[in-house]
């Protein structure tokens, strides 16, 4: 079962993986974005850590709506509120439950995606997050290991996809051969929840 304390720790976990490939996150950027997604993510997740320790909520849901909501207020560009979204949807799904089962987070955070792919105006294959957040999604109903590498195989299933959305749809083909930020980021987050439930 999972419980506030759980998801504290996948947020500091996602802070700590963002912090240490945040550079990389702004090499991929910066080849068909703005260059900027990593540092952008870092002081969102940084935020987001600072405020749960100050105040963390008694609930799962409670947690990530918090999360959210700071990482809409201290992220620009794109990322701060799609990620925002994905987990303020996720908590709000949660309710008020003490306690989670994995498969309970799995359906949580597919409404928080499917909200994302809504805000985003993006689908499967047009070389965004979501490529990373949806294989990972219904892995999670498997395991979190499970969640965390097909959020990877996603991402670099990125690679030879075309842009269709976001700022990188604007390159055309020149987006074809890069590896997109915004998938790369998802499967942090991904393997950071996998990491905090070992």
């Amino acid at each position: 079962m999972l419980d506030a304390a759980f998801m504290c720790r996948w947020m500091s976990a996602t802070a700590a993986a963002v912090d240490r490939e945040a550079a990389r996150l702004t090499d991929l950027d910066s080849a068909i974005g703005d260059a900027d997604h990593g540092a952008n993510l870092r002081r969102g997740f940084t935020a987001v850590t600072e405020v749960l320790a100050k105040e963390a909520p008694d609930t799962p849901g409670a947690v990530l709506a918090l999360a959210g909501r700071q990482l809409i207020s201290t992220v620009g560009g794109a990322s701060g509120p799609l990620y925002g979204t994905l987990l303020r949807c996720a908590g709000k799904a949660l309710g008020d439950a003490t306690e989670v089962e994995r498969e309970r987070l799995a359906e949580a955070l597919g409404a928080g995606v499917a909200a994302v792919a809504q805000l985003g105006g993006a689908a499967a294959g047009d070389k965004t997050m979501l490529d990373a957040l949806l294989p990972a999604v219904e892995a999670l109903g498997a395991s979190f290991a499970a969640a965390a590498e097909a959020a990877d195989a996603g991402a670099l299933a990125t690679v030879p996809l075309r842009a269709r959305k976001g700022r990188a749809s604007y390159l055309g083909e020149r987006s074809v051969g890069h590896q997109d930020p915004g998938a790369t980021s998802a499967a942090l987050l991904m393997g950071a929840l996998a990491e905090a439930a070992a």
